[in-house]
């Protein structure tokens, strides 16, 4: 099955895939992937089919609470996000019910990116592991009993005071399911894959925060719940 997104994409998945490959190789160990990228706006610019696809290790996975000193970044942006965790593999073609059979936990998470140097060559955005920086991640829980996907809501909390409560991801992002599907495309141009195991965080679930220090940001999904600082 030929992939929806331009095959020279496979380019900026293969410079992605060898600095992954060498952080592995230095003892990091493998995570997921994050989504980028992702909304209608974002895709029209660059042009692609869907959400771009990061890899995640456990080198910038940082404990919830963690305060971050930004000190030099370009453009620092804090993201709240809904993560999940597969229970199955997910390959290119996966249906709806594929797709939301694959998800076994789900989570509130944060990532940090620095888009100092975003242009919009999808490309050297891929190389670039969509300027990620750090994630942190809230307990994954089972979806509850006869709920999917399209039921995740983020409540998002900064300074003590709400910002978001009960944001349907899918007004920002389109449905989930849909993301990781997109995702499990776009890799199929790369010798990589969504795998069983691995946790994807699937893009800003409600604007991100462009951070100027001082910060304090938590993030709910159900009862799993994520907080980060900037110092």
């Amino acid at each position: 099955m030929a992939s929806a997104y331009d095959p020279s994409l496979a380019d900026g998945l293969r410079r992605q895939g060898a600095a992954a490959a060498d952080l592995l190789a230095g003892g990091a160990r493998r995570l997921g992937w994050k989504a980028g990228f992702g909304t209608a706006a974002a895709i029209e610019k660059l042009g692609t089919a869907g959400p771009l696809a990061g890899f995640l290790t456990d080198a910038t996975l940082e404990p919830s609470g963690t305060t971050f000193d930004i000190t030099g970044w370009g453009k620092p942006v804090l993201e709240p996000e809904v993560a999940v965790r597969l229970a199955a593999d997910v390959g290119p073609g996966a249906s709806r019910s594929e797709v939301e059979a694959a998800v076994g936990e789900v989570g509130a998470a944060i990532e940090l990116v620095d888009l100092g140097a975003a242009g919009d060559d999808a490309n050297e955005i891929l190389a670039a592991n969509i300027f990620h920086r750090a994630v942190l991640l809230g307990d994954l829980i089972p979806l509850a009993p006869a709920t999917s996907l399209t039921d995740v809501r983020v409540t998002v909390r900064a300074a003590g005071e709400d910002h978001a409560t009960a944001a349907d991801p899918a007004v920002v992002l389109g449905d989930l399911a849909d993301v990781l599907a997109a995702m499990a495309d776009l890799l199929s141009l790369s010798p990589d894959s969504l795998r069983a195991g691995d946790v994807i965080i699937t893009g800003a679930a409600v604007p991100p925060f462009v951070l100027a220090g001082g910060e304090e940001i938590e993030v709910r999904v159900g009862g799993s719940t994520v907080a980060a600082g900037v110092a």
